[in-house]
């Protein structure tokens, strides 16, 4: 008995050394170890080292919500005004398959925007923001355009700091995915969050009565089962898709483990299975993990939000971006966490049934949906994603 006693444990034992090394080979696998200069952005002592005003203001910019986490900005620093900068949409950072009419990458260009102006208050610097100063885009040649025309000329004028409830939301995530509490928002949230445009082209919806939750809901899943089943997309998808700290740190946009909301030790476990077998994270599964995902999310909202504009030109796409960034950010200051529903909204051959009768059904005087995105109180916290350095967004002439 005594034996086989002996036998077992040393069994169980070699069984728990075998554990620890493959979860030490997967830790490794994962880079575990590595620094994550990804990450580093993200401090607000990251800009310290940088005596020039536009580009302090332009690390806060680049912690803003984009498209696909593609961080789609330039810079061109004025060289004959020190306190003057242009904002420009980098062309090689379009999502052509998902959003081939490139509006989703000009409302980036706005949410970029308005965390400059936030951070510029906070400094002591107001940021004049003066869009398409070089005129709007030569849509037939949209490519070229993005590159000659900057989105936006900012003029930084010298005032006091004012200290803003806005600029420590900054650095917090911008989208959070898990499951939001049932409770409906209160009225005081609800206006808080509609007064935020003052704009007669921009206006902001939210609805979270039953009969509405039930629709959008059913659109927002209807459209992530279509995206699911279109092979370039979703290859698209996963091909900005970061499997470990690696190439996190290589790239610095894009997709993780983390936008699934997973975080420390199990981060790297995930991230070093994922190196090891690709397939987890592609074709089938990638496209059911989508489609659970969504489901999950449309399963514990108690509200939506719209941002929705009278027409739908660069200019308006701008705008919502920028307002955009207000929501996040004042949802942030009372309690509420935001994830954007895009699928619908896509304008891709396959999405073009779902989104026509969403269109139809939320902007039926000929207006234009730009954002729709749940809202709630989160049931946990979820981790940072990675950026750029800010030095990678000035443009070389």
């Amino acid at each position: 008995m005594k034996k086989a006693l002996k036998i077992g444990s040393f069994i169980l034992a070699g069984i728990a050394v075998l554990c620890l090394i493959l979860v030490a080979i997967l830790y490794c696998i994962s880079g575990g170890f590595m620094k994550q200069t990804y990450m580093e952005p993200w401090s607000k002592n990251y800009a310290e080292k940088y005596s020039d005003p536009r580009i302090r203001l332009a690390a806060s910019g680049l912690l803003a919500a984009s498209n696909h986490n593609m961080q789609p900005w330039k810079i061109s620093l004025d060289e004959s005004d020190p306190m003057v900068f242009y904002l420009y949409a980098d062309s090689s950072r379009t999502t052509k398959e998902v959003d081939p009419y490139a509006r989703q990458m000009m409302i980036s260009q706005g949410t970029f925007l308005e965390y400059v102006a936030v951070t510029g208050e906070e400094e002591g610097y107001h940021a004049n923001i003066a869009l398409f100063p070089d005129g709007t885009y030569d849509e037939s040649h949209l490519t070229e355009s993005m590159d000659s025309k900057p989105v936006a000329k900012i003029t930084l004028t010298k005032t006091q700091p004012e200290s803003s409830t806005l600029y420590d939301t900054l650095f917090l995530p911008d989208t959070n995915r898990e499951a939001y509490q049932p409770e409906k928002l209160a009225d005081s949230q609800v206006s808080a969050l509609k007064s935020l445009s003052s704009r007669s082209n921009v206006s902001i919806k939210l609805y979270q009565d039953q009969e509405n939750l039930s629709d959008i809901g059913n659109f927002a899943l209807q459209s992530a089962t279509i995206e699911a089943g279109v092979t370039r997309v979703m290859d698209e998808s996963n091909a900005i898709f970061r499997a470990n700290e690696y190439q996190k740190n290589e790239y610095r946009y894009g997709y993780s483990v983390e936008g699934q909301g997973t975080s420390g030790f199990m981060k790297n476990i995930l991230q070093g299975l994922v190196t090891i077998f690709p397939s987890m994270n592609t074709g089938k599964s990638a496209s059911q993990n989508f489609i659970n995902s969504t489901k999950t999310s449309v399963e514990h909202t108690p509200a939506y939000a719209m941002i929705i504009t009278t027409g739908n030109s660069r200019l308006e796409q701008v705008e919502t971006g920028m307002i955009y960034s207000k929501l996040v950010l004042t949802g942030h200051t009372l309690g509420l966490a935001i994830q954007p529903l895009s699928q619908v909204l896509e304008e891709y051959p396959e999405m073009e049934s779902p989104y026509t009768e969403f269109k139809e059904s939320y902007a039926p005087d000929g207006g234009t949906v730009q954002m729709l995105f749940r809202v709630g109180v989160a049931t946990k916290s979820v981790p940072l994603s990675m950026r750029r350095d800010v030095q990678s967004l000035i443009k070389s002439d």
